[in-house]
């Protein structure tokens, strides 16, 4: 069974910095890709950010510019730098991975941060 834990969640003011990281309990290497998703009260999850094994990246339109997703094979961990961090970023934050689809493309969830950006 995969673990995905994630860490660095907090309150920061508006214009604030934050970093996320998530420790997988397997290679980073087993993974298709790794992304970040958040789901706000009320709202449905959203995809934030993704990176595949080739180190490609895709953001959503509201953090392109300002969050950076990068991943470190060698301690199996995915991080997400977060800038200039509003209000609207204020949700919970999960970890995602994905495995090769010839390994049977199953997708594993950490069980979430909590970002809050004050006003």
């Amino acid at each position: 069974q995969v673990q995905l834990v994630e860490s660095g969640g907090g309150l920061v003011q508006s214009g604030g910095s934050l970093r996320l990281s998530c420790a997988a309990s397997r290679s980073m290497l087993s993974f298709a890709n790794m992304a970040w998703y958040r789901q706000a009260p009320g709202k449905q999850r959203e995809l934030v950010a993704t990176i595949i094994s080739g180190g490609s990246t895709n953001y959503a339109d509201s953090v392109r510019g300002r969050f950076t997703i990068t991943r470190d094979n060698a301690k199996s961990t995915v991080s997400l730098q977060m800038n200039s961090l509003k209000p609207e970023d204020t949700a919970v934050y999960y970890c995602y991975a994905k495995d090769w689809p010839h390994t049977g493309g199953r997708g594993y969830w950490g069980q979430g941060t909590q970002v809050t950006v004050s006003s």
